[in-house]
């Protein structure tokens, strides 16, 4: 036979291929896939093989059938445990055979795997422990959402399952509303007043908690537009009231600046430059000192009540050219 047929999902024949790693969740699946085939297989795998055994109705004893004797309806259910078996075979891969090919019967073969992956009935015990733990401490965080924390639940309620312990529908449906964060309140005595709990699946509570998630999602994402716009407007007033104070701040510098140049320049003036002068005045002015007369006289004609250029003695050197020396 062509190996790729026995490729899961390509033939209904191959069954689901072992999972070491997640064997409640192959168990289920393969559960599932044997009784869809066949009820008698699962009876086989979990009851034991088919014995070809009639009573003696004289001595009320159980007696073997010999093969001889075996009728077409007793020979196909006894085929019945080849097939279980083979079932089994198909579904594991070579190291997981190892493990049960010294099994006769397909329920040897089952309950190996059980206490192998599974672990015995204490073992058992323990995990449904852990798994009970976790389904009364199981609580929903604010920003976690409905589909990630329904993951979550339905993995443990799942798992407990699987180990043959559960709770009803409506417990669950509680537990969940319970497990939400308090921002939920209003919705969850929306819900508690106008539904019956009791026949509310958890499949439904979980759409209408998503429904309402989406909608508070939507006034968060509108009130974070408003503030966002808010924000900005103040940002630009900001901006705007800031350049207005650089400006008026600048002005006010540059007035300042200038005030101080002007009070500058005239310092200057004050201080350096010349005064007009009336010669005579000033003549008179300054003859006059502390003992009434000055020791300044002219140069031309040695006379102390003018300057040179008041003299009337006329210059020696009026009528001679200047001598201009140069290269």
């Amino acid at each position: 036979m062509d190996s790729d047929k026995y490729l899961e999902g390509q033939s209904m024949q191959r069954p689901p291929l072992f999972e070491s790693d997640s064997f409640i969740y192959w168990k289920n699946r393969f559960e599932t896939y044997v009784k869809s085939k066949d009820l008698d297989l699962w009876h086989v795998i979990t009851n034991g093989d088919f014995q070809p055994i009639v009573q003696n109705p004289e001595t009320k004893l159980d007696e073997v059938i010999p093969f001889e004797k075996q009728t077409d309806d007793l020979k196909k259910r006894l085929a019945k445990n080849n097939e279980a078996k083979m079932v089994i075979y198909n579904a594991l891969p070579r190291k997981e055979y190892e493990r049960i090919f010294m099994c006769n019967t397909a329920k040897e073969i089952w309950k190996t795997l059980l206490i192998t992956h599974q672990g015995n009935s204490q073992v058992k015990d323990n995990k449904i422990d852990l798994l009970v733990q976790q389904y009364e401490q199981f609580v929903i965080s604010e920003d976690e959402s409905i589909d990630s924390a329904f993951a979550r639940f339905n993995t443990i309620i799942t798992s407990l399952k699987a180990l043959d312990e559960g709770y009803s529908s409506k417990n669950y449906v509680r537990k969940f509303l319970r497990a939400l964060h308090p921002k939920w309140r209003a919705k969850v005595t929306a819900i508690e007043e106008s539904k019956d709990l009791t026949s509310l699946s958890l499949d439904e509570l979980i759409g209408n908690l998503k429904v309402h998630e989406m909608i508070i999602k939507k006034d968060s994402e509108i009130v974070k537009a408003k503030v966002e716009r808010k924000s900005i407007a103040l940002k630009a007033k900001k901006e705007s009231s800031d350049e207005e104070c650089s400006t008026s701040g600048s002005e006010d510098e540059e007035y300042a600046m200038a005030v101080r140049d002007f009070k500058k320049f005239f310092k200057r003036r004050g201080r350096f430059v010349r005064q007009p002068r009336n010669e005579k005045k000033t003549f008179q002015r300054s003859r006059d000192d502390k003992n009434g007369k000055s020791d300044r006289k002219c140069f031309r004609c040695d006379n102390p009540n003018h300057l040179i250029g008041e003299s009337p003695k006329p210059s020696k050197y009026k009528n001679q050219r200047a001598f201009v020396g140069g290269s």
